[in-house]
C-alpha cells in the first residue's frame, strides 16, 4: 500500500480555519524549550562549577577562579597577610588564616577569616590562637584546628560559637594541619622539632608526637584514612605514616632530594599523590601504592599550596613567585592552563 501523502494526514476534509497544526508547529514550543536548554547549559556550567580561592600574602588578598572557564571573578580583600585557606565541608564557606607581620599594628591581624561563597564577601572573623597559619576543618565542619607558629600551640575554635576550645602544646614552630577523612585525628607537623604532633579531636589531646624528617611542611591523608603523606622541606623527603600505628613506614626522596616540597595532595580514588617541589618548581605525582613516580609536571616558579577537584581530574597549585596558579589536567599530567592572581599566591582552596 502506497504512504499516504502528508497533508491527507493532516488536512483532509477539514476548513481551512480548522487545520491541524502541522509537525513543526507542533513541536516549536519543544524544540524551543531544548534550544533554550542548550544555550543556558554552559552558563549554568560555570556557575555550578566549583571555584578556587587563592591567598594572595603579597597583595593581601584572596582571588577568586571559575574553574569551569579558569578564569578570574573577583578578588576580595582581606587586609592583612593570608595564608592557610580551606572550604567548609558543605562549600558554603572559605576560611582563611590571617597573621599580621608588624607587631604593634592596629590592624586586625591574627584570626580567621570567613568568607561566604555565595556574596564572596567577608562575613566574620574568629579568634584562632596567635599567628595562625595553617588549619584544617573537621569533617562534620564544626570544628578548626590551626597551628599558631609563634607560640608553638594548636587552637581548637567551635565554628557554631566562634570560641576557642582549647589550647594545646605541639611541636616547635607548628605549620601544616590535617584532619583525618572519619574527624579522630589530627596531625600537625612543626618546622623545627621535626614532629608530627596527633591530636585526639574526641578529648583534645595531644596522644603522640611522630619524629619525621627535615622540617614537616603539609599532610595530606589518604580517602581511606590508613595512610597519611608528610612533606619535608629541607631534607626534600615524602613521609608516610600508619594512622592505626601512627609510626612511620618509610620515606621517598623527592628531586633528589632539593625539590624542598610543600604542599600535598591525595586523589579522590587513593591513587596518586602530589607533591608541590617549591625549588625545583615541579609537582611529582606518586603512586599512593608503590610510592613509585608517575610523572614529573613543570610548572611555574615556587608552586607550594596544592589542591584536587573532587572528581580527580584538576590539580591547582599556586606558584608564589610567578604570581600565578597554575592547573594541570591529571589524565595527561600536563599544564592546561595558568591564570594570573595576586602577588605570592600562598594557598589554594576548591570549592565543592
Amino acid at each position: 500500500m502506497p504512504p499516504k501523502r502528508a497533508e491527507s494526514i493532516f488536512f483532509h476534509h477539514q476548513p481551512p480555519h480548522r487545520r491541524a497544526a502541522t509537525p513543526v508547529q507542533m513541536r516549536s514550543p519543544l524544540l524551543a524549550l531544548a534550544l533554550s536548554i542548550s544555550l543556558l547549559s554552559p552558563a549554568l556550567a560555570q556557575q555550578r562549577a566549583p571555584l578556587a580561592f587563592v591567598s594572595n600574602e603579597g597583595s593581601r588578598d584572596i582571588t577568586v577562579i571559575n574553574t569551569a572557564t579558569n578564569r578570574v571573578v573577583v578578588t576580595i580583600p582581606v587586609g592583612v597577610r593570608p595564608r592557610g585557606i580551606q572550604a567548609s565541608p558543605d562549600g558554603r564557606r572559605v576560611y582563611v588564616a590571617l597573621s599580621d607581620e608588624h607587631p604593634g599594628s592596629t590592624s586586625r591581624g591574627d584570626a580567621i577569616a570567613v568568607i561566604d561563597v555565595a556574596s564572596r564577601r567577608v562575613v566574620a572573623r574568629y579568634a584562632a590562637g596567635s599567628d595562625p597559619e595553617q588549619f584544617a576543618v573537621t569533617p562534620d565542619g564544626t570544628r578548626l584546628y590551626a597551628s599558631n607558629e609563634d607560640a608553638g600551640t594548636a587552637s581548637a575554635t567551635d565554628l557554631r560559637t566562634g570560641r576557642v576550645l582549647a589550647t594545646l602544646v605541639v611541636g616547635i614552630e607548628p605549620e601544616g594541619v590535617a584532619a583525618s577523612p572519619d574527624g579522630r585525628w589530627i596531625y600537625v607537623t612543626a618546622e623545627t622539632s621535626n614532629t608530627v604532633s596527633v591530636i585526639d579531636a574526641r578529648t583534645n589531646r595531644v596522644v603522640n608526637n611522630i619524629l619525621a624528617d627535615l622540617r614537616p611542611r603539609a599532610t595530606a591523608f589518604s580517602p581511606d584514612g590508613a595512610r597519611a603523606f608528610v612533606t619535608n622541606e629541607v631534607s626534600g623527603t615524602l613521609v608516610v605514616v600508619d594512622t592505626r600505628t601512627q609510626q612511620v613506614l618509610r620515606s621517598v626522596e623527592l628531586e633528589r632530594g632539593e625539590g624542598k616540597p610543600v604542599g600535598v595532595v591525595v586523589s579522590p580514588d587513593g591513587a596518586r599523590v602530589y607533591v608541590a617541589n617549591g625549588l625545583a618548581s615541579v609537582v611529582t605525582v606518586l603512586d599512593a601504592r608503590t610510592l613509585r613516580q608517575v610523572a614529573r609536571v613543570p610548572v611555574a616558579r615556587r608552586p607550594w599550596g596544592i589542591a584536587i577537584t573532587r572528581d580527580g581530574r584538576r590539580v591547582y597549585t599556586a606558584c608564589g613567585l610567578a604570581n600565578e596558579v597554575d592547573v594541570i589536567d591529571t589524565a595527561t599530567n600536563r599544564v592546561v592552563a595558568r591564570v594570573a592572581v595576586g602577588q605570592r599566591p600562598w594557598g589554594v582552596a576548591l570549592t565543592r
